[in-house]
């Protein structure tokens, strides 16, 4: 229960006090400043227990140097900002009747003293405010396994720094349990392992967590009712009290991730060398530690995952001997981390997941202190069992990721491009994988599935179970292996047979035909919608609603983008009732054709210049007018360059089509000449867009020549056809 604070004003500490003056204060309600021996029956609890901080200024000034008895030689000093706070854990519930803060000169001016019995609630036992450094004495009352000093504002531009922060008082009342709803605890032994919570079995039956964790009270009755009872998350912080709120009310564990770089696998950003950067990760585990003192005996809290794909992702940081010697380095810091949170929370077990099984033996090696392994696939997560055994691995594991196969693990389709698996066949992947989790019995400890994500964009609608807030047949696959049943519901619309003609070679602008024969299982009413992602073509992956109309028979009239490259189509059929089918296929989009003679083909090109070694060139100007899509002329990276033909006689000149690469002209011009030397203007513009121009012009010439003066990106111009029509 939260007790009302006390607002008090410390005792100035000038030589000038009078003893009557003071005896005043003495006999107050307000005291602060008491002599020692007024406290001679109380027990100093707080010297040498465990502390931790908001923050520290720098590798000497931790958390520990206020509790370890030197009065002046060492000190915690905090970041320069508002809001910090130091805390001791004193070990057991306390009765406590006094705190001594032995500042440093950068002190706070307005601060509570707060209690908490279980490191998560707290109440303020006092309100300092107008302190002014030095030493201040102040009785309280209460009791709290954790004392905490929160700071609310400072005496100047520097941090809060305290010499000792001293809580006193006597052992007594009784310690919560420290893991409200019973610890957490791997058992058993080699190949005959099992999770148990409160001393119950535990097969994790899980999902990953996608949206905000504001939301948690929103979608966690969802993902009850899906037959789930784990929550992963890949980052612990200030705000994740509210989804481990929400998880708890839900009856459902949270596994608390926390990151580190390298994260994420192929293509995640930051480098970090664990051998050398000891910042980093002192500054890790203090992090890590402050959010596993505060979640450690919450009743939501499953075990901590330590790192997502770091092994993996730092191939993207180091190569050969030093690769090698980084993972080690990184493993180790891992265990480094699994040891500092046994030593907070010896409750909950210690995880770290890394992309495959590949990252194990460097766990094994250099990791000893965590209690199971994790691992994220995806296709190939039935082939787990067998790298376990093979290894000889003496822990169990989890899944932490899995689910129909990824972009990466699909053949390319006639375009070029991944080809996504159907609705049906993702379904059955979410089966296959629990499935070969389940079967691995007395070493794989469940799973969490990917993903609860409600993101309606290209991601979203490979992996997510409820993209935009409607469920999939994944959904219904998921809830039918946690729970065994989905009698009763009312299921997805099932789409089969979909096609996209022509699928490589839509033109810009113009309409496409899209065929999809749909069915839904309770005979509902079906509404449909039409959406385009440019995620190969431009890189965007949101989907974005198409122009189309229906033209009967499950067939779709599509207008093509303007931009040029490999689309994805989806159709989207809902039934009413919440639920979709959504199915995709590519579309490679072309520039319009032209009707006659392109008298450019082949026909001699000339530059003002052309690159030779970048990416897919040698780029000469001869590969703009060959007629093929593929290949393309680059310029050298500078204003003006200019690109020509010779027709090889004068000829009539009604049409030009310019399909640019993305490095594209925003101003040029098409002058012609019949000589080569002197030249007229037929068309002109400063506001080109790229893809494809089409012009009409009118004239008589010989050479035709493109005057470009102003690129439309950092690089060159970059032309892959230039069309020249009679």
């Amino acid at each position: 229960m939260s007790r009302p604070p006390i607002t008090i004003t410390p005792l100035p500490r000038r030589a000038g006090v009078s003893l009557l003056a003071l005896g005043a204060l003495l006999v107050s309600s307000l005291t602060v400043a008491l002599a020692p021996s007024a406290h001679a029956a109380d027990a100093l609890l707080s010297q040498g227990k465990t502390a931790t901080a908001s923050s520290q200024e720098g590798a000497g000034y931790s958390a520990a140097a206020a509790v370890d008895g030197d009065l002046t030689g060492t000190r915690w000093a905090s970041q320069w900002s508002d809001q910090q706070w130091l805390q001791v854990d004193l070990g057991q519930t306390s009765n406590l009747s006094r705190t001594v803060l032995t500042w440093e000169s950068a002190y706070g001016k307005d601060y509570e003293i707060q209690a908490s019995d279980n490191g998560t609630d707290w109440h303020t036992l006092k309100t300092v405010t107008g302190g002014d450094g030095g030493t201040d004495d102040l009785t309280v009352s209460g009791t709290g396994r954790y004392v905490r000093m929160q700071g609310l504002a400072r005496s100047g531009g520097y941090g809060y720094s305290l010499w000792e922060f001293q809580v006193y008082g006597s052992a007594g009342g009784t310690t919560p349990p420290p893991a409200p709803g019973g610890a957490v605890k791997v058992e058993g032994s080699q190949g005959n392992w099992r999770l148990t919570a409160g001393g119950q079995p535990y097969t994790v039956k899980g999902v990953t967590w996608g949206p905000a964790v504001s939301d948690g009270a929103k979608y966690l009755p969802d993902v009850k009712a899906m037959g789930a009872n784990t929550i992963r998350t890949w980052g612990t912080d200030a705000s994740s009290k509210t989804l481990l709120d929400a998880a708890a009310a839900n009856g459902i564990r949270v596994i608390n991730g926390f990151w580190l770089q390298p994260g994420g696998g192929p293509g995640a950003g930051g480098c970090v060398n664990y051998v050398t950067d000891t910042t980093y990760k002192n500054n890790s585990i203090t992090e890590f530690a402050k959010w596993v003192e505060a979640y450690r005996s919450h009743p939501a809290t499953l075990m901590w995952n330590v790192g997502n794909e770091s092994v993996l992702g730092l191939q993207n940081c180091y190569s050969g001997s030093e690769l090698e010697t980084q993972r080690n380095a990184y493993t180790s810091f891992v265990n480094d981390v699994a040891k500092k949170i046994h030593s907070i929370d010896p409750d909950h077990p210690v995880t770290s997941t890394d992309a495959w099984t590949g990252a194990w033996p460097y766990y094994k090696r250099n990791a000893p202190d965590l209690d199971l392994y994790a691992m994220n696939s995806y296709n190939n997560v039935c082939k787990v069992r067998q790298d376990w055994i093979d290894g000889g691995y003496t822990k169990p594991y989890i899944v932490t990721e899995t689910g129909p196969a990824g972009e990466w693990e699909v053949p390319d389709d006639a375009n070029g491009i991944p080809d996504e698996p159907t609705d049906v066949q993702k379904a059955d992947g979410y089966t296959k994988a629990w499935n070969c989790v389940t079967g691995h019995q007395g070493v794989a400890l469940g799973a969490t599935l990917f993903h609860y994500g409600t993101e309606h964009d290209f991601g979203g609608v490979w992996f997510n179970l409820v993209p935009d807030g409607l469920k999939r047949l994944s959904y219904y696959a998921v809830k039918k292996a946690y729970t065994g049943s989905t009698a009763g519901d009312n299921t997805p619309p099932f789409i089969s047979n979909m096609t996209v003609t022509p699928a490589s070679s839509a033109p810009a602008g113009g309409e496409f035909t899209v065929h999809a024969d749909v069915r839904d299982p309770d005979g509902d009413p079906i509404t449909y919608k039409v959406f385009l992602s440019g995620n190969y073509a431009s890189g965007d992956k949101r989907l974005v609603e198409a122009q189309w109309h229906s033209t009967g028979n499950g067939n779709f009239a599509v207008t093509a983008p303007q931009k040029l490259g490999v689309w994805k189509v989806y159709v989207q059929a809902e039934d009413g009732h919440g639920n979709a089918g959504i199915e995709t296929k590519s579309v490679k989009v072309v520039a319009p054709p032209v009707a006659g003679t392109d008298l450019a083909l082949n026909r001699p090109a000339t530059a003002s210049s052309s690159q030779q070694s970048y990416g897919d060139c040698p780029c000469t100007p001869a590969l703009a007018v060959d007629g093929r899509s593929e290949t393309r002329w680059a310029s050298d990276w500078s204003d003006p360059q200019w690109f020509q033909v010779d027709l090889g006689a004068s000829k009539a000149l009604r049409k030009l089509q310019l399909v640019w690469d993305p490095a594209y002209a925003k101003s040029y011009e098409v002058q012609v000449s019949d000589d080569g030397s002197n030249w007229r203007s037929v068309y002109s513009t400063t506001a080109g867009d790229g893809d494809v121009d089409t012009l009409d012009v009118s004239a008589t010439a010989r050479y035709v020549r493109l005057q470009l003066t102003a690129r439309g990106t950092s690089y060159g111009y970059s032309l892959h056809e230039l069309g020249i029509y009679s």
